[in-house]
């Protein structure tokens, strides 16, 4: 089984299941080692996310709101928009593994490679997403509906398709995205708390705790991988800023709510921090 050319199949498929599938079987091989990395292997630009044909994509602002989260329409909408940031984020894992550079035969490091851990974390990253997709899957059909049921935005992959260098992608995707998800939990959780018993409220709750604890340690991977990047570039962790900038100008301007624990643990430092929330918070 051949590395590259294998995870380029598996980005490709649109079927959930079937992805969800040839990863398991690809990784299980990847465990054991037998799979190998070609010599020579030039990524494709994919035009489309994978769930195109399974998902209505509209703008982000048509995506149907979470609200009144005591009705059984409001769970599914909650549980389905987080789904497919689930789903996403197994494209993006495996896109990361099959993106950037080439291993070194050897498995040093040099202009042209990365080191084999590389590949694992991200690889292993997936792991999580196909787990976390599948949790929540099971509660979102418990509820009466499956994935693809509600309009979803492609921001995540556009994001992916615009982040084509492996400094841009990790400050970019786990560090600022998937970090932005480190905040935007613990509200949701709160929220949930304030609401009457529920038995499927519990459950999501329940999830969620389970998903916030693991993206730690995703955004953390991420942090790892941007250090070494800055290091192969010779540049400062402060390029973060910038590369944000680039991006999404005012993604620092709502930086309200701060999960800093969480943050720091994840690899961010206090000056990080405090230069996002404008003010010490640490």
């Amino acid at each position: 089984m051949n590395f590259y050319q294998e995870l380029e199949l598996i980005l490709e498929l649109q079927n959930p299941k079937a992805k969800i599938k040839a990863f398991e079987t690809f990784y299980d091989a990847y465990k054991k080692g037998h799979v190998e990395f070609e010599k020579e292997y030039k990524p494709k630009e994919f035009s489309e996310p994978s769930y195109s044909s399974t998902c209505q994509i509209v703008n982000p602002q048509d995506v149907p709101r979470r609200s009144n989260l005591i009705t059984k329409e409001g769970q599914i909408i909650l549980l389905h928009a987080i789904l497919h940031i689930e789903y996403s984020a197994i494209d993006l894992a495996l896109d990361a593994a099959y993106r950037f550079s080439h291993m070194c035969p050897s498995g040093a490091t040099n202009a042209l490679g990365v080191p084999k851990n590389y590949y694992d974390d991200w690889l292993q990253v997936a792991e999580d997403e196909v787990r976390h997709f599948l949790m929540l899957e099971k509660l979102l059909n418990e509820l009466g509906a499956s994935y693809g049921d509600i309009e979803v935005h492609n921001a995540l992959f556009e994001a992916s398709q615009r982040t084509q260098t492996l400094i841009e992608r990790m400050a970019v995707v786990p560090r600022y995205l998937e970090a932005n998800g480190l905040d935007a939990t613990p509200m949701i959780l709160e929220k949930l708390k304030r609401l009457p018993k529920n038995e499927m409220l519990e459950k999501i709750e329940e999830a969620l705790k389970i998903i916030l604890h693991e993206e730690i340690d995703h955004v953390k991977k991420g942090d790892i991988w941007f250090n070494w990047a800055c290091g192969v570039e010779g540049k400062s962790r402060d390029v973060y800023f910038e590369i944000i900038d680039k991006y999404y100008p005012q993604g620092f301007l709502r930086a309200k709510n701060l999960n800093t624990h969480a943050r720091k643990e994840a690899g961010f430092s206090c000056k990080e921090l405090n230069f996002m929330a404008k003010r010490e918070v640490c």
